[in-house]
């Protein structure tokens, strides 16, 4: 008898009930709300005695690879912003219920000198720091190139890059060989949407960062891997700006039929945080529900 799951089943198959949230779209009005593992995650120990910093940690995928660590042994810091601390502290609730130290640190990471004080203050509180997951990203609809609202693009770019070159900056000179970075880029990398384009532009560019530093990375024995997530059902979505259509329909177009949800991504982020991926650097992992990069 097959006991294996149908990938085609679960959450989203018809898509999602129209609904919008302003940003940063918080977890509990969600419908539904997202699965990040809660129950279903079980751990075997991959990560055990590490020591992780996710930015963006409060919800979605970043709350889903904090749970997942967590129940792999390690100790994890969460990167939020300051309107988000009651996300984070649910973060921070699963993570210390799995046995393990748990820190959330209020900060927007476009202000470049909050990004640095929070990978120190990570540092400190965890006692070191073996993995870097940059996660943080922000998205809006937008309407047509000659509409754009430069002053929002200006967010996405401070958000996407500068405050990810900044958390790796203040990180890299304290990592030892065998740690791991592991940033979170997308499927609009490679299969940009018009409506998407400053988002899908900064996601190009996080690829290009991926594979840049783990060329200058890997004599020192640090790797550099990336994760490109397709459709995920986060607070992102509904914060993003989009129409009951698009809701009602998002991730229905993946060869799977149905977007996917943060705790279907963790694995990935373990698997490149772990030894098991020891030889893995300068990769792009795609969780895409089928949808090629």
């Amino acid at each position: 008898m097959n006991t294996t799951a149908d990938p085609r089943e679960g959450e989203g198959v018809e898509g999602f009930p129209g609904q919008e949230q302003s940003q940063p779209g918080k977890t509990a009005p969600m419908d539904p709300e997202p699965d990040h593992g809660e129950q279903s995650y079980r751990g075997t120990g991959q990560l055990t005695g590490r020591r992780a910093l996710i930015t963006g940690g409060d919800s979605g995928i970043g709350r889903a690879v904090a749970i997942a660590f967590a129940r792999e042994g390690a100790d994890v810091a969460i990167g939020h912003l300051p309107e988000e601390a009651e996300d984070a502290a649910e973060s921070v609730r699963w993570i210390e219920e799995a046995g393990r130290r748990g820190v959330a640190l209020a900060a927007d990471i476009r202000d470049t000198d909050a990004a640095t004080q929070m990978v120190e203050q990570a540092r400190e509180q965890l006692g070191g720091l073996d993995l870097l997951v940059l996660n943080a990203g922000y998205q809006r609809d937008r309407e047509s190139i000659d509409t754009i609202p430069l002053d929002d693009v200006k967010r996405v770019f401070d958000t996407n890059l500068l405050g990810l070159i900044a958390g790796a900056r203040a990180a890299v000179p304290h990592l030892q060989e065998g740690s791991s970075i592991i940033v979170t880029s997308s499927v609009q990398a490679f299969s940009p949407s018009p409506s998407l384009i400053d988002y899908a532009m900064t996601k190009a560019a996080q690829v290009a960062f991926v594979k840049a530093l783990a060329e200058e990375l890997g004599p020192r024995g640090i790797r550099v891997n990336a994760v490109a997530p397709g459709p995920v059902w986060t607070p992102l979505i509904p914060g993003t700006g989009w129409d009951e259509e698009r809701i009602e329909t998002f991730g229905t177009d993946t060869p799977l039929g149905r977007a996917g949800q943060p705790a279907e991504l963790a694995g990935a982020y373990v698997y490149l945080a772990s030894d098991a991926a020891r030889y893995v650097s300068a990769a792009v992992l795609p969780v895409t529900g089928g949808k090629p990069l």
